[in-house]
């Protein structure tokens, strides 16, 4: 047997103001989609904003059905519009805003796993990192330089 050790590397704002001003106007796009989520069940929303390398910004919220296996979260609705309209175009950053609106959420909520999944086919795809910044309602931002720094053991073609 031998053990191997992963290690991931994150960066930490204190808060909105703290980030670089593209980067700042990205997550404002990301609380303003964030506000225009479908959630009538979870009362959880989460919206997501992309740049890409052509200057366009794709928004994208969660979208919830009575079949709760039928709705869409915030990353993937935002992804699959980018690469449905641009598909020559290169992701450069993703920033994620969620919160319940049960409660305030002050602590940074990163993608789900099956996001991650599919923001990894698009990292691949595009053979360049994605930045991901994700945050709550409010407070502290994370920054991963990529998304494999999220999901370093990822299922990609190779295993196909």
């Amino acid at each position: 047997m031998k053990e191997i050790s992963i290690e991931s590397k994150l960066f930490i704002f204190d808060n909105l103001e703290a980030l670089p001003e593209q980067v700042y106007k990205l997550m404002l796009k990301a609380v303003e989609a964030r506000k225009k989520a479908y959630a009538p069940y979870s009362q959880f929303h989460v919206g997501a904003a992309l740049l890409l390398d052509n200057g366009e910004i794709i928004l994208g919220n969660n979208q919830e059905n009575a079949s709760y296996p039928s709705g869409l979260c915030a990353e993937r609705t935002a992804i699959y519009y980018a690469g449905a309209q641009f598909p020559e175009a290169k992701i450069l950053q993703m920033a994620i805003s969620a919160g319940s609106l049960k409660k305030e959420t002050t602590v940074p909520i990163p993608p789900c796993g099956a996001c991650r999944q599919a923001i990894a086919e698009y990292e691949i795809k595009q053979k360049t990192p994605i930045e991901i910044y994700f945050m709550g309602h409010f407070g502290k931002v994370v920054k991963s330089n990529s998304l494999e720094n999220l999901l370093p053991l990822m299922f990609n073609k190779e295993a196909l």
